[in-house]
């Protein structure tokens, strides 16, 4: 996405994103938000420079949902992860 697209995308001008961007301004967390949200990513993604803290953080979040479901739900969760997991590994 270009930088124009993305500062009109997130609501901000294309002099604001482009000093967001320099380091030359701060930007508000939600701009911050908008900005992640624009480009698809979540917001740890972007903050986390070493991918496997933002791995780990996710595998705590799906941890923590699994949790709180019936044995039932966890198994059709199961079944949703592979088929999800198989179609990634076909189109990446």
């Amino acid at each position: 996405m270009s930088q124009e697209g993305l500062a009109e995308k997130v609501g901000i001008s294309t002099t604001h994103m482009s000093h967001i961007e320099t380091g030359n301004t701060k930007m508000s967390l939600p701009t911050f938000v908008e900005i992640a949200s624009a480009l698809e990513v979540r917001t740890d993604e972007i903050l986390y420079e070493d991918r496997a803290e933002s791995r780990s953080a996710s595998v705590a979040y799906i941890t923590e949902l699994l949790d709180n479901c019936t044995t039932q739900q966890v198994r059709i969760i199961e079944d949703i992860v592979k088929a999800a997991k198989e179609s990634l590994n076909k189109n990446m």
